[in-house]
């Protein structure tokens, strides 16, 4: 695993985004965020009309990823932002869009 911040820790976020997320170019957004801080993953649309993101990468960059979820400068509107963190699985050698 690539050590990308001081610590070499790597950590896993798990978001759920609900609201107006889909359809408003929200997960391409995402995708462009996690590119600029480095991070691995991917963001897909799920039936309930959420998207699922999926972000792996240092605790700061992930922490920075969640902040800009809850920022209300997405794409649509984010009524609900549900975060989970555990530690890097390592499965995503870049940041998708499903």
């Amino acid at each position: 695993m690539a050590e990308n911040d001081k610590t070499g820790r790597r950590t896993r976020l798990l978001a759920r985004v609900s609201g107006r997320v889909q359809g408003v170019g929200f997960r391409y957004w995402t995708r462009d965020q996690a590119d600029r801080l480095g991070l691995t993953g991917a963001a897909v649309n799920q039936p309930d009309g959420s998207v699922k993101i999926i972000a792996e990468g240092s605790e700061e960059a992930v922490e920075v990823l969640r902040l800009e979820l809850a920022s209300g400068r997405t794409p649509g509107k984010v009524e609900r932002l549900e975060t989970t963190y555990s530690h890097a699985t390592g499965e995503f050698s870049a940041f998708g869009v499903g």
